[in-house]
């Protein structure tokens, strides 16, 4: 089979056999497969990535001296069984899967390791009870973004927003457009996107976002100013001395009030969500400093090199700050079915096509923001040019 191989950063079109499906595990055909972000940075940083996973406990990310074949943004169509499989997905079944692959009781990251090879291939293993049937009627392109969108899903679980939220997405890139995506799905009222790219913006605005700013010239922090949390420390402070001073005209003691308020959730202080969809050094020291207090920071974007943070600010704004990856085996269900149905609209995304050949132009492609968000490999296509939808 034809497959797309990464060998000491450069990419190439190289003959392979057809896998073998191991027990419970699937042979599928390879119809769609997204170039995801992390395998931009894995063409020249998986080194440093591979270093971090080993402290995980993972120590067979793909390192740099290896060939391994990328993709882990995968649909396609059931081609084969392995052993001790139910067979409940028949041959031609259209599907998607989560993207690890277990021998024995070693899983690994379909893609992202030498040891289970992806979909930037004709043909790929998957595992059986990770593979969901695509509902009729979900296009190939909007399927191969189950993926991609289950990890927006995830990031917008963990920040546990509600529909009152104003929530702020800096960084308009694929993950940030799929936060934004899943934000309006779930009926969030304001969302504000930011992002310097004039094209990127654009895309935003397709996918919902509310208000949409050039952080070079109007500050997504005023946007969400009014009424959505404390700019600074006096002004709680000042806003807890009213509250007391009002509470002490009552016939009850203050501390009485305070916690009746509290048990209604009266006191919980306004914020912002807040979501990072950049992932370079100093994203997240520059959102300490200009987030109002209480805010939640949700860290989507991944930062492949050593950054500072000062956690005295954190501290004193009492901030959240949570990290996120993957998403759970029901978070990526439900994700292909919202887009099945309709309630999460995920077609802004994708720009364009590539066969195999021209996987090298696509990873070029895209270090420009102002020309594709998501490129689709297609095997069948024999073209070594971009197909721009």
């Amino acid at each position: 089979m034809k497959a797309v191989a990464l060998t000491k950063g450069r990419l190439e079109v190289t003959e392979l056999p057809i896998p073998r499906p191991g027990a419970r595990q699937l042979l599928v055909a390879v119809k769609r497969c997204g170039i995801c972000g992390s395998d931009l940075h894995a063409r020249h940083q998986g080194d440093e990535l591979a270093d971090v996973l080993k402290l995980c406990g993972y120590p067979r990310y793909l390192r740099s001296d290896q060939s391994v074949v990328l993709g882990h943004e995968i649909y396609g169509e059931v081609l084969d069984h392995g052993p001790w499989t139910s067979k409940r997905l028949k041959p031609g079944t259209p599907v998607v899967s989560v993207p690890l692959v277990r021998r024995g009781r070693q899983v690994d990251g379909i893609g992202l390791s030498a040891h289970a090879p992806g979909g930037y291939a004709e043909h790929v293993v998957v595992q059986e009870a990770l593979t969901l049937p695509v509902p009729s009627g979900l296009s190939p392109d909007i399927a191969a973004l189950t993926e991609p969108m289950a990890v927006a899903w995830h990031a917008v679980n963990r920040g546990e927003v509600t529909r009152k939220d104003v929530a702020i997405v800096l960084g308009c890139g694929p993950v940030g457009l799929a936060v934004i995506a899943v934000l309006k799905s779930r009926g969030v009222a304001t969302v504000i996107a930011s992002d310097y790219s004039p094209g990127r913006r654009a895309l935003a605005q397709k996918c919902g976002a509310d208000h949409v700013v050039d952080p070079a010239v109007y500050s997504p922090w005023q946007q969400a100013s009014t009424g959505h949390g404390f700019k600074n420390m006096p002004e709680e402070y000042n806003a807890g001395i009213d509250a007391i001073e009002g509470m002490t005209k009552l016939p009850l003691p203050w501390w009485t009030t305070w916690r009746a308020l509290d048990t209604i959730g009266a006191t919980r202080p306004k914020r912002p969500l807040v979501f990072e969809c950049v992932g370079v050094p100093g994203m997240l020291d520059g959102i300490l400093t200009k987030a109002p207090l209480h805010a939640c920071i949700v860290v989507v974007g991944v930062c492949m090199g050593a950054d500072a943070i000062r956690p005295a600010l954190a501290v004193n704004k009492e901030l959240d700050l949570r990290f996120v990856v993957g998403y759970t085996p029901l978070e990526f269900r439900d994700t292909l079915h919202a887009l099945a149905d309709g309630t999460l609209d995920a077609s802004p995304l994708v720009t364009g096509h590539v066969g195999l050949a021209g996987v090298n132009t696509a990873f070029t492609t895209l270090a420009d923001p102002e020309t594709h968000a998501k490129i689709l490999i297609d095997p069948a296509l024999a073209s070594d040019q971009i197909r721009t939808l």
